[in-house]
């Protein structure tokens, strides 16, 4: 019971400092988003190792706190359905957007559950000042390993001037195209709600750390 109400309260505390920084972020300059929600990704990765490790669904929430705030994951979702979205009714959006989001919350998951204990520079984007779509590289350095490269792809809202994520590229390999290629056949073979359905079904098994 103890252990239950440390774990408990050190949760607690770590999403009041989640919180805190959120508040901070400057969301209309995507170097500065990136840079804060990357280090506080990182920062909550290392600090909830514990958490993690007895319990790998934990990741998912680190990503829908860190990460999900500041992810367009309707403009993502949207980019998968391509051509096919003339075809769906506003329903089946909404219902694709919500399996979709999961879906990706658990592949950030997935592609981060090995960081632990790395640091991350971000290098400023240079994408020309009236575009509405940048790129931001950040590096992932650790003592005595090579760095790692990932790139996040921002686009801007052009209501509010603020920014969001849509694409993560890891070592070269992007998550969006991926999901692509892997959701948009299956939607023109098998039809929106079946895969809406494979996705609700995939989303419900346990996450699984891999060694």
């Amino acid at each position: 019971m103890f252990r239950k109400i440390v774990l408990l309260l050190g949760l607690i505390t770590s999403m009041m400092v989640s919180l805190s920084l959120h508040a901070a972020v400057d969301a209309k300059d995507p170097n500065a988003l990136v840079d804060m929600a990357a280090k506080q990704t990182f920062a909550r990765l290392k600090a909830d190792q514990k958490l993690i490790k007895s319990n790998p669904e934990h990741l998912r929430v680190i990503i829908r706190e860190e990460l999900l705030p500041y992810v367009d994951n309707r403009f993502a979702a949207y980019k998968v359905l391509g051509n096919q979205i003339k075809q769906t009714t506003p329903a089946q959006r909404d219902a694709f957007v919500a399996v979709f989001t999961e879906y990706m919350v658990s592949s950030y998951a997935d592609a981060l559950a090995h960081f632990d204990k790395q640091t991350v520079k971000v290098e400023p984007s240079k994408a020309p000042s009236d575009s509405n779509i940048t790129a931001v590289n950040l590096s992932v350095k650790e003592a005595g390993k090579p760095d790692i490269f990932l790139e996040f792809k921002l686009r801007k809202n052009n209501k509010t001037g603020e920014w969001k994520a849509f694409d993560m590229v890891a070592e070269g390999i992007s998550l969006l195209s991926a999901k692509q290629n892997e959701l948009g056949g299956l939607i023109r073979q098998n039809g929106i709600d079946a895969v809406i359905k494979q996705l609700t079904e995939h989303n419900a098994k346990p996450l699984v750390l891999k060694s």
